[in-house]
């Protein structure tokens, strides 16, 4: 299958490091940020690994649960997470998932032939509390990911989640957002009784909401 944004993320059961993992048992209420690995002992994943076990408090202040996957046992993993720990000076704080059979990897569509037709593509799937997709992003083996850019995507998610905005670009939590077309302005006065700046008729710019 190709997950779109707005699907629906299947369900599954793997190993992990943490024990087995049933995807929607696990994330009960919560966000997920599931981030994949072509395999162990890579050293961008190394570091990726833990930069996002010293970020956990910050995903979790956002009811995010976060979850990685790599193509390798859990032998494996737990070996590697010795080298993060040391390399790192953070110790694995997450599921890591065992996906050696490449069943996960292949349902959720990230394992890409002209990449690698045995190994996943460096992939970020940020899914919301009703299993949908939300968010993808995949990444060249040589380049980082930035994960303070993924915590500020879904600041901005939960953010017009909740209120009748948009984010411009280069946004930022607490600053201007954008009041969303579909909105009319008798609306948008009820919505926002502090006023918005008009630039054009469709670009309402306003506080952001609390």
């Amino acid at each position: 299958m190709s997950l779109k944004i707005g699907d629906q993320v299947p369900n599954f059961t793997q190993a992990s490091t943490a024990g087995p993992l049933s995807l929607y048992e696990w994330a009960g209420d919560r966000w997920v940020v599931l981030f994949s690995h072509p395999r162990d002992f890579t050293p961008v994943c190394t570091t990726e690994l833990g930069a996002v076990a010293a970020l956990l408090p910050e995903f979790a202040r956002r009811n995010v649960a976060v979850v990685g996957l790599s193509v390798d046992s859990i032998d494996s993993h737990l070996r590697w997470a010795e080298d993060i720990a040391e390399t790192q000076g953070q110790a694995l704080n997450f599921p890591l998932i065992a996906d050696d059979d490449r069943r996960v990897a292949t349902l959720l569509d990230l394992i890409h032939p002209e990449a690698s037709d045995t190994t996943t593509v460096r992939t970020v799937l940020v899914i919301d509390p009703a299993r949908r997709l939300r968010l993808t992003l995949t990444y060249p083996a040589s380049t980082g990911r930035n994960f303070a850019e993924i915590l500020r995507t879904i600041d901005s998610l939960q953010l017009t989640d909740a209120h009748k905005v948009a984010t411009p670009a280069d946004w930022r939590p607490g600053g201007d957002v954008i009041i969303v077309p579909s909105v009319d302005d008798a609306t948008a006065r009820t919505l926002f009784p502090d006023g918005w700046t008009e630039v054009k008729p469709y670009l309402r710019t306003v506080r952001q909401p609390a």
